[in-house]
């Protein structure tokens, strides 16, 4: 969920483009590499929401999560276990890792052994994600990841290395490493290759058969893993494969407060699918919350209203439904078809943001209704995926009642707990 994509949204939110053209390359072993992660959900914040110090300081409070932060309890795990999931994937902010001195980077890795133990302990196997805080004022992913000449990209890749060896540790065939969140280079972007190829031998260095999780650029969008060449990967096996998917994003995204277009500040009720509501009944809507809204100046919203109608209207003229999430997954299909069995990749994000007391955004049975589309087609194509997101505004559980949301349950095909 780094900002890459959202800028983009506008121009890509209703676009289906035509599948990329395969660039002819050594076929990769088609037997499924490593474990069978099938359905996950995302555990963000667990090892995220940081206390970074202002600039000029570059360090972190301890600890350095927020201590009000959701965090998964082992009986939240075992509930997890219970619906049918089988495998979470847990961001890792690298931040307070790399600000650390070498006491206190010991203790974070133990409290990282910790969660990887408890996740185990649950029966749920656990990719761990190393997803670089684009909000943070130093260790961003500009300062790490932008190319292997960033000012801080040798110290990105010894933790990577570190974590490599760690998780190595456990049990074989349940624990993943994927070292970067969706990148923001360019789709077909060499310098993305170098800094993955880099990253890539930096793990497989430390652990010989650890699955690894490789993606695409353009911020791990479809767009990004079709312009992927997988011949030079090869040599790292085992891994995976993973994409993120939230298109088209005037749905899913809807009255999210961290999108920078102004299109989604006041933006709700857009229907899933399309069809299910109006363009007239959206406005309204829209309407009525932008006059609600007393920081924005009114010209400033009359502009955005300007840009949210014609953006709507586009929307409503393609009436997306199924077919376009089918549309849009089929080029991952296509791409991997001929090189690899469709089961080695991951649709490692996918989900919306819900109407409650702190958002107001996609009407709730619509939600259901999007993500339910959008895991069927993935499973029908033969995809694994992980839900965005245990916690928050995207999430499957109340972060304070630890409740389960039973329409999600169902979109997700999943079964409710008894207790």
């Amino acid at each position: 969920m780094t900002g890459w994509s959202r800028r983009r949204v506008l121009r890509t939110a209703l676009s289906t483009a035509a599948a990329l053209g395969s660039l002819p390359v050594a076929p990769i072993a088609r037997a499924a590499a490593g474990p069978r992660f099938r359905r996950g959900v995302n555990a963000w914040p667990w090892f995220s929401l940081t206390r970074e110090f202002p600039a000029p300081r570059t360090d972190y409070d301890w600890p350095p999560f927020q201590s009000q932060r959701p965090v998964p309890t082992p009986d939240d795990l075992r509930r997890l276990r219970r619906t049918g999931l089988d495998f979470i994937r847990l961001p890792v902010d690298p931040g307070p890792f790399l600000a650390a001195d070498a006491i206190t980077r010991g203790r974070l890795l133990d409290i990282l052994d910790a969660a990887v133990t408890a996740t185990l302990h649950a029966d749920l196997g656990i990719i761990v994600n190393i997803q670089a805080n684009a909000a943070t004022h130093y260790w961003n992913p500009d300062r790490m990841v932008s190319s292997t000449a960033a000012p801080a990209f040798d110290l990105y890749r010894g933790l990577v290395g570190e974590l490599a060896g760690r998780l190595a540790r456990f049990q074989p065939g349940r624990v993943a490493l994927e070292p970067v969140n969706e990148p923001a280079q360019a789709c077909a972007s060499n310098v993305w290759s170098q800094i993955q190829l880099s990253l890539l031998t930096a793990a497989r260095t430390s652990a010989a058969t650890l699955p690894l999780v490789v993606t695409g650029g353009c911020g791990s969008m479809v767009s990004g893993l079709t312009a992927l060449d997988p011949a030079p990967l090869s040599p790292f096996e085992p891994i995976l494969f993973t994409f993120h998917f939230y298109e088209p994003y005037l749905f899913s995204h809807q009255g999210a407060p961290w999108m920078r277009e102004p299109v989604y500040r006041s933006l709700n009720n857009v229907p899933w699918p399309a069809s299910a509501g109006s363009l007239e009944q959206t406005l309204a809507s829209v309407r009525a919350r932008m006059a609600q809204d007393t920081e924005i100046p009114e010209d400033a919203k009359q502009a955005a209203y300007a840009e949210t109608e014609r953006v709507l209207k586009v929307y409503f003229d393609a009436r997306p439904d199924r077919w376009f999430v089918d549309k849009y997954l089929r080029q991952v299909r296509d791409w991997a078809d001929g090189h690899f069995a469709p089961e080695r990749i991951i649709m490692g994000e996918f989900g919306a943001l819900r109407t409650d007391p702190r958002y107001v955004a996609a009407p709730n049975p619509d939600r259901a209704r999007y993500i339910a589309d959008v895991r069927r087609s993935a499973e029908e194509l033969g995809f694994a995926w992980a839900l965005w997101d245990l916690f928050d505004g995207m999430g499957m559980m109340d972060d304070t009642t630890r409740a389960l949301d039973p329409d999600i349950i169902a979109a997700l095909g999943l079964t409710m707990p008894a207790d």
